[in-house]
């Protein structure tokens, strides 16, 4: 069954390919996150060794956010046009020829070089999350949070082994010359290309291109892949999403500031973090059942209450080390939450005509949100502390619940369904 040429658009046929899709997909994931846990987890201390001054030890993360914001738009539209497989390579390829400039503006000591490298590098995070939407180009109501949160969670192993490898890639960069600090980029170039290979030999039939296919051979029917447009239900989210991450960037930036100001070591830091990141990922298929159970915006609304408790926790208990432990690891599960069955929402909510066009416009402005949220929470916490930083966040909580069009929906459809 080829991409475009596929005649065989029976329903089993279509499952098939689904199944494929998402095992392929969460394979890519790991790959994924294993190269950008690698690159990404460096960042900050290269640019601090190149600039010669720690306050611009941010600009490396900021500028792989900001990178992934300016491609996620243009990876959807190619998406659009040429499929999902070229998307997602070319997004990792832009990625790959980032992580050879990092090693180079090491290598002749350019700063400003080094940060065009992260902007580019940025792409592969642009690309980690169109896999995400990837994952239900197919699916229909009865699994799409499931699929998708499958996809989620598979980012889960890359991210937690990515930065692990950091001593052992150093010990392999010195045995083959690289410069100082650089070795571990070995593993994100050996992981970016088997994740290349691995999309353009397995990601076949391409879904969005078959999904495509469904809808123009498919009437709209209850359950189907073709699906009519709720504009009011994709923008709300848009907005969950969003917000929620916003949230969690904000909180999450500034905790290992607060813990190593209240005299917790670093181990303990870097404990606090890693049980966060497990909060992000791991229960993600937990959420998409329960998204397919009980619908999408009820089960954005369960994220908004996990955050409003971490954010709760974070504010009344900021000096004790294990309630910002307890808080970062709500944080995480109720941004698991709204982003698994906002994502969901979000696509089928949209019309085909609409679906990528507004999966771009999501990450776009998940990825600004974020970026805005990590600079703003730094002032906030030399103004009113981490305790006040919670409380200011949880505007962006109320808002969401507020925005929530459960109690709007037409009588008897909690989802945008047809």
């Amino acid at each position: 069954m080829s991409d475009r040429g596929a005649t065989t658009l029976d329903a089993a046929s279509v499952a098939r390919a689904q199944r494929r899709a998402v095992w392929v997909l969460s394979l890519n994931q790991i790959l994924g996150g294993l190269a950008f846990g690698a690159t990404i987890s460096l960042g900050a201390v290269l640019a601090a060794e190149l600039s010669g001054d720690e306050s611009f030890s941010g600009l490396a993360a900021a500028a792989v956010t900001l990178g992934t914001a300016l491609v996620a738009v243009p990876l959807a539209r190619l998406a659009r046009t040429r499929g999902r497989r070229v998307s997602l390579t070319t997004g990792m390829a832009i990625a790959l020829v980032g992580v050879v400039l990092v090693v180079l503006a090491v290598a002749i000591d350019a700063f400003a070089l080094l940060l065009i490298a992260f902007l580019l590098v940025g792409a592969a995070q642009a690309a980690n999350l169109q896999s995400r939407f990837a994952a239900v180009d197919l699916a229909t109501d009865a699994t799409r949070g499931r699929d998708l949160s499958i996809v989620v969670w598979a980012t889960t192993i890359g991210a937690v082994l990515g930065p692990n490898l950091t001593g052992p890639g150093e010990i392999l960069g010195d045995a083959v010359g690289m410069p100082p600090l650089t070795g571990p980029y070995l593993f994100t170039v050996v992981a970016q290309v088997l994740a290349i290979v691995l999309l353009l030999t397995a990601l076949r039939p391409d879904p969005l291109l078959l999904a495509q296919q469904v809808v123009a051979a498919t009437p709209v029917e209850a359950g189907a892949i073709v699906r009519a447009d709720h504009a009011r239900a994709a923008r709300f989210a848009i907005f969950a999403i969003a917000a929620a991450h916003g949230t969690m960037v904000s909180v999450m930036a500034m905790t290992p500031v607060h813990l190593l100001h209240h005299g917790a070591s670093l181990t303990v830091i870097g404990l606090t973090i890693s049980l966060h990141i497990a909060g992000m990922f791991a229960l993600a298929p937990v959420f998409g059942i329960l998204a397919d159970r009980i619908g999408r915006v009820p089960t954005i609304l369960v994220g908004q209450a996990v955050l409003a408790a971490a954010l709760v926790t974070a504010s009344f208990g900021q000096e004790s080390t294990v309630a910002v432990t307890v808080a970062l690891i709500l944080l995480g599960l109720g941004w698991s939450a709204s982003t698994v069955a906002g994502s969901t929402l979000l696509t089928e909510a949209s019309s085909e005509a609409q679906r990528t066009r507004r999966q771009g416009a999501s990450d776009f402005t998940m990825s600004i949100v974020g970026a805005a949220g990590a600079v703003l929470a730094g002032v906030i916490l030399g103004w009113i502390g981490y305790g006040g930083l919670a409380l200011v966040v949880s505007v962006l909580v109320v808002a969401t619940v507020l925005l929530s069009p459960l109690g709007r929906l037409p009588a008897g459809k909690r989802e945008p369904r047809n």
